[in-house]
């Protein structure tokens, strides 16, 4: 069935009146017809199966069939801080890692980021919000990950310390440390953060910065991976250690 993210407020406890972009994607775009069932999300965790009983471009309803807890949320809540790149790289970033499970995106400006300005981004929200919101709906999430604004790398590493969550850091200078053996002392952790560094990669002084901070670099191979490589890979490899993937 299709899912469709919507706002509490288009909810009571028997109906659901969806917004105007939504009717006209189910009446226009997927040319639905009432008495088909969709799947409606409020993003708070539950899910609706509902039966469209109204369809109209500009005004959809639908009948609340069934109300459950979304099943397809990771446990641990991963939070991703990624360097700041170029719009077509960081949105499939965005894409392929909320289909993984990422809950949470962090835009980093570090000294080699190929973006060092936030304004750059200002324009470019409302289309990544759509990006992710898409990209939950069509994997099954029952959230939308949350996208905050740029961050510049001190401001980042304050943000990760103030969580107190346990993070990873991964970086081409470890040889050793694997994701599967940093992980191993936080087994059931709630929380977990994962650094990717930009195209030139963290400086060491970065790094040696992240570890004060309470980072553990880790390595995701021999090989050198793109930075979006990098983050799918390593988002991946997190959750399969929560037994996730």
């Amino acid at each position: 069935m299709h899912r469709f993210f919507v706002s509490p407020t288009c909810i009571t406890q028997a109906a659901v009146y969806f917004p105007m972009e939504v009717s006209h994607q189910i009446a226009t775009v997927l040319h639905l017809r009432s008495g088909q069932r969709v799947v409606v999300l409020d993003n708070t965790g539950t899910e609706h199966e509902v039966e469209l009983e109204i369809v109209a471009p500009r005004s959809t309803e639908g009948r609340i069939l069934a109300s459950h807890l979304a099943e397809n949320e990771p446990a641990p809540h991963l939070q991703l801080y990624l360097g700041l790149t170029q719009r077509e790289k960081f949105e499939w970033i965005l894409q392929k890692c909320t289909e993984v499970g990422v809950a949470d995106f962090i835009p980093v400006i570090s000294s080699r980021s190929l973006v060092q300005s936030p304004d750059e981004t200002r324009s470019k929200q409302d289309r990544w919000q759509r990006i992710l919101q898409e990209a939950a709906e069509q994997s099954g999430r029952g959230r939308i990950p949350t996208l905050s604004a740029p961050l510049r790398w001190d401001e980042a590493l304050a943000k990760f310390q103030s969580l107190g969550s346990p993070g990873l850091i991964a970086w081409e200078g470890e040889k050793s440390m694997r994701i599967s053996q940093a992980l191993a002392p936080w087994a059931g952790t709630p929380h977990l953060a994962v650094f990717i560094g930009p195209e030139g990669g963290y400086s060491v002084a970065e790094v040696s910065q992240a570890q004060t901070a309470g980072l553990t670099p880790v390595t995701l191979g021999k090989r050198i991976l793109r930075m979006e490589t990098a983050a799918v890979v390593a988002s991946a490899l997190i959750l399969h250690e929560f037994k996730e993937l």
